[in-house]
């Protein structure tokens, strides 16, 4: 499902830890690190699609987390030239997102990343909170760094970063499909 401006609806999950440590996840077979995320299929809600992925990518289910919040607005990114692709005759350009703050409510272990038939990780960590705007991939940092600024009262981030540029306060997206 591709939107008007070729955006493709997605979820992001940010999952805190009673440290205050966040999921971060290794993308399978490369070197690359990564918020757990994914699309929202045609008539699912966002809520769905997050429960689904949560599912699909992490083995967890609703029983597993606690939803803290939600960004107010779609955060959007768009794709380097070399992952352009065409969905159904769609020119899909990136991805809009809503970002949501979960805090794990069970053991570690219940944490499983084969439960699905394509599994989308083979590694995670706990990280520190602003440390994924160091690792995650260059094209995904904007949306990240707004992302993390937004929720970081509900996952109890205690000292935000100074960016360089300053960082623009967040206003909602206008709201599109």
């Amino acid at each position: 499902m591709i939107d008007a401006d070729g955006f493709r609806p997605n979820v992001g999950i940010v999952i805190r830890n009673a440290e205050g440590q966040l999921l971060w996840a290794k993308r399978i077979g490369q070197d690359a690190w990564q918020f757990p995320q994914g699309g929202i299929q045609r008539g699912e809600r966002p809520e769905e699609a997050l429960f689904r992925e949560l599912g699909e990518e992490l083995g967890l289910g609703p029983e597993d987390v606690q939803i803290l919040g939600v960004t107010r607005g779609w955060l959007r990114y768009r794709l380097p030239r070399r992952y352009l692709r065409r969905s159904r005759g769609r020119l899909c350009v990136g991805q809009k997102q809503k970002w949501f703050a979960l805090r794990l409510k069970t053991h570690d272990a219940a944490v499983r990343l084969n439960t699905s038939e394509r599994p989308e990780f083979d590694g995670w960590r706990w990280v520190d909170y602003w440390l994924p705007l160091d690792e995650v991939v260059e094209f995904k940092r904007e949306v990240y760094r707004h992302a993390l600024q937004e929720l970081a009262p509900l996952l109890g981030a205690t000292t935000l970063p100074v960016f360089d540029p300053p960082l623009p306060l967040i206003s909602p997206s206008a709201p599109s499909g």
